[in-house]
């Protein structure tokens, strides 16, 4: 059996689970495929990264040896999951935590209201304080989406003493009572909040949801943090409000193109915080990515596929 991990950027994911015990000839790619289709024939099963390396249809369809494909993370937009049904491949997936991305969310937050990027640089360069920051507490933390990721952002702002508010299409106060927060219009969510963070699944309703007159809403001195998908927020309308210091400061983690262009405008602003999509990116969260993958594998092996993915 050959099996391809793709996008192991650190190249750490035979660090993780068994692999040994499949005993199978396994290729590692610690950079972005070039080549998807060329560069994965002969291969008998791939572990693709999240959504890092798309599979639709017409990829799919030129993969023939490919017979099973494990996702890591439940769901996975960059599968065209019926192609694969169709072309006769079983798509697998694997356990998540939530937890990391939110935790990441609240290190873009606090980079930002302190400007840590540029305070760091300063230190570096042998300076001293250069700015002034602004503190979280009595502040009102906006959360655009209230699942799983909002929710647990929400729980971090309340100990920081902020109100927290939220919306979402189909969100009602009686859901967000239980996580202590106010449930408001979209208007009101974007004229109120002084960080608005971002927590939606990206779908063809909320692709570019965050656009210029969102952003012309805000307050001049907000934040916005995006941890959760990139084309949610219009790049072009961001970049050109932050240019004209129509808010504060964007917390950015995720981008429409991913690795981020290296001569992206985003990179040249002094009022964006940019990091290289880290929010799932820990030890704990790969320990399960690349442990459930050996199963999954194993599984397939044995003739009973597992976790497999709608």
């Amino acid at each position: 059996m050959r099996i391809a991990i793709l996008d192991d950027y650190q190249d750490v994911a035979l660090t993780f689970g068994d692999w040994d015990s499949l005993k199978a000839d396994i290729t590692v790619f610690t950079e972005p495929l070039t080549d998807v289709v060329g560069q994965l024939q002969g291969f008998d099963v791939i572990v693709a990264m999240r959504e890092r390396t798309r599979f639709p249809a017409e990829v799919l369809d030129q993969l023939p040896d490919l017979k099973l494909l494990v996702s890591t993370g439940p769901r996975n937009a960059a599968i065209d999951v019926p192609a694969a049904k169709r072309n006769g491949v079983v798509v697998s997936k694997t356990g998540y935590l939530g937890e990391p991305t939110a935790e990441h969310t609240w290190a873009l937050i606090l980079a930002a209201a302190r400007n840590l990027p540029r305070e760091f640089r300063s230190m570096r360069e042998g300076g001293w304080q250069t700015t002034v920051g602004t503190m979280l507490h009595g502040k009102t933390l906006g959360l655009l989406g209230l699942g799983r990721l909002g929710a647990g952002a929400a729980k971090i702002g309340q100990a920081f003493g902020m109100e927290t508010i939220a919306w979402s299409q189909n969100l009602t106060q009686e859901k967000a009572d239980p996580h202590g927060v106010t449930a408001v219009s979209k208007e009101d969510l974007f004229a109120r909040s002084d960080v608005l963070s971002i927590h939606l699944v990206l779908s063809g309703r909320t692709r570019g949801l965050v656009g210029a007159a969102e952003l012309a809403a805000m307050k001049p001195s907000a934040m916005l943090v995006n941890t959760s998908r990139g084309p949610i927020v219009d790049e072009d309308a961001l970049v050109d409000a932050l240019r004209r210091n129509e808010i504060r400061t964007a917390a950015l983690d995720v981008y429409d193109v991913e690795p981020f262009p290296a001569d992206h405008p985003l990179r040249t602003l002094d009022n964006a915080v940019l990091t290289p999509h880290l929010g799932f990116v820990a030890r704990e969260t790969y320990e399960i990515f690349y442990g459930d993958a050996v199963e999954d594998i194993a599984a397939f092996q044995a003739g009973s596929p597992i976790r497999l993915m709608d």
